[in-house]
């Protein structure tokens, strides 16, 4: 019987509602208790019933460790942005539902370019060009190499990307605290939701249609947005 330790990747779904949710694990010990590590979404694991499935083993190295990062990538993906896909990043992409409400918190607070007048936005594009720096220290033939790759890689977005991070831009311009608070608004939001069963007509939050459906053996499936 196999008592090693394992490296796997697995999906996450839940008894009451559609949601799932993908990932990978290094086990420290064999079958240890694991349900997943989510940070934006949490709330759906107090709410409903997790349930696991490993999807694939790899072997317990280190290069085993990177080829399930690799794998969890794939899959993560295409899936990003699905409305029941409770993964909001995929190797440093993050998803447009979280994009949104981090330009939505910038704008409000007044934080990132959002700190600035328009003025004050021209003088450092203006300061940006002269000196160099920035996406001006991009010269014209790497632009169009770049382009030529970012449809196929992506590589355009990484360099946008790494400067972005460099000069603490856009998402990279908020602290852990900021980016769970975000995780909490979006929390707030989905709470808000009002979802019909089609089979009684009973009308509640997800959490709370969810409880009336299983409470009536009712499929979870059965259900619809109203709001």
């Amino acid at each position: 019987m196999n008592s090693q330790p394992r490296i796997y990747t697995y999906k996450i779904t839940f008894e009451e509602v559609p949601y799932y949710y993908y990932g990978s694990h290094k086990e420290k010990k064999y079958n240890e208790y694991y349900m997943g590590s989510p940070v934006t979404h949490k709330w759906c694991w107090n709410f409903y019933t997790p349930k696991k499935q490993i999807l694939e083993i790899f072997e317990f190295s280190d290069s085993g460790y990177a080829e399930c990062g690799k794998v969890e990538n794939r899959i993560i993906k295409p899936v990003l942005n699905d409305h029941w896909c409770l993964n909001e990043n995929c190797g440093g992409s993050y998803s447009l539902k979280i994009r949104r409400e981090v330009g939505i918190r910038q704008f409000v607070m007044k934080k990132g370019i959002h700190s600035q007048t328009k003025q004050e936005r021209v003088e450092m594009g203006k300061e940006l060009w002269y000196s160099g720096r920035g996406l001006a220290s991009i010269s014209e033939e790497e632009w169009k190499h770049n382009s030529s790759l970012g449809g196929a890689t992506g590589a355009g977005g990484k360099v946008v990307g790494k400067m972005m991070y460099e000069q603490e831009r856009a998402i990279f311009s908020l602290s852990k605290n900021e980016l769970s608070e975000n995780g909490k608004l979006g929390a707030k939001n989905t709470n808000s939701q009002k979802w019909q069963c089609t089979i009684t007509g009973y009308i509640s939050t997800s959490a709370g249609l969810s409880n009336y459906q299983k409470s009536k053996k009712i499929d979870s499936c059965n259900r619809i947005r109203i709001q």
